[in-house]
């Protein structure tokens, strides 16, 4: 028994020394951390004039990932996360709404924990060692091989290897996104009392109506994807307030990601062309063959206009359906 813990700890040993040495292998660390660890903290987001501050609690029990985020600014509004699946209490005038998303790369899980697709397109590199929410973190920065894509300056806890802040920075080396933690402890128990909303009897509770979701064939095509993105998921639904179909294409490098909006135009709708920037997100509209197609991500300009330009209909796919 005592051989064997010695080799256990022999292995995690070397496997701490190889991820000082090499940066890739500290970021599989840090995308296994924040996903394996039980941990419980404060964290603040900040786009443009745009700042909250959550309170996250996280425990992975057995396997089950389970997360519940409070918002601690305006609106009361709490996120229970089970894996990919999304349940949201947010309070609205005297009722509180549930709805039901499904979500992907939230704080601190940024990092996927397949890297291959990111070593395509970014090169990761050491930088100093800082001091954030009272512990040190070391600075990784995935520096971008084309345009097509963003800095990220990874801030990794030098102990656990949790993602304690990322930074979004732009061609010119300016933050324009920042998320992290301001408070952090590490959890020491698997009491899930936590895992549930607090109840306020005075108010309705109400189920938001689902859109009917459905995964789809693909009858549009994007000919000219920038290099290192990949579909990774297409879905149709009905939009709230719309009778119309919205096809909603998403592509990703593996940490960003842009989402491709296809709906048809109605009669008498001027459509939207152009471009626009909305804090650090950038939004580029096109029309093609009668639809409107709106191209959004937090990504540079010529992401998201190539992809908008790119978009093209299948029309035999849909003659043969």
């Amino acid at each position: 028994m005592f051989k064997w813990m010695l080799t256990c700890a022999l292995v995690f040993a070397s496997l701490n020394v190889q991820a000082l040495e090499d940066p890739w292998l500290a970021l599989q660390k840090t995308a296994y951390a924040a996903r394996e660890l039980n941990y419980q903290g404060v964290f603040v987001y900040q786009n443009g004039d745009q700042t909250r501050s959550v309170q996250i609690t996280h425990m992975n029990n057995a396997g089950r990932e389970l997360t519940r985020n409070v918002m601690l600014d305006g609106q009361p509004r709490e996120v229970f996360s089970e894996g990919s699946d999304i349940v949201i209490f947010n309070a609205k005038d005297n009722k509180v709404v549930i709805e039901k998303r499904r979500g992907q790369n939230l704080f601190p899980a940024m990092l996927p924990t397949n890297l291959e697709a990111l070593k395509f397109s970014y090169t990761a590199k050491f930088g100093p060692i800082e001091r954030i929410a009272d512990r040190e973190a070391q600075i990784i920065d995935l520096v971008p091989n084309d345009h097509f894509r963003y800095s990220y300056r990874v801030w990794s806890d030098v102990e656990f290897g949790l993602l304690v802040r990322m930074t979004l920075m732009n061609h010119k080396g300016q933050a324009i996104e920042q998320i992290g933690f301001t408070q952090l402890s590490m959890l020491n128990t698997h009491d899930l009392n936590w895992f549930q909303p607090k109840i306020d009897l005075s108010k309705q509770y109400v189920m938001e109506d689902e859109a009917p979701i459905t995964h789809v064939t693909n009858s549009w095509v994007v000919a000219n994807l920038p290099p290192g993105y990949r579909k990774v998921d297409h879905i149709e639904h009905i939009a709230p307030g719309k009778n119309t179909i919205v096809n909603q294409v998403i592509f990703s490098d593996g940490i960003a990601s842009v989402s491709l909006f296809i709906e048809p135009i109605k009669k008498g709708v001027r459509p939207k062309m152009g471009h626009k920037v909305v804090g650090s997100t950038n939004i580029c509209a096109n029309v093609v063959d009668g639809y409107q197609v709106i191209v959004v991500g937090e990504v540079p300009a010529s992401t998201v206009q190539q992809i908008a330009r790119a978009v093209s209909f299948n029309k035999q796919t849909t003659a043969n359906k």
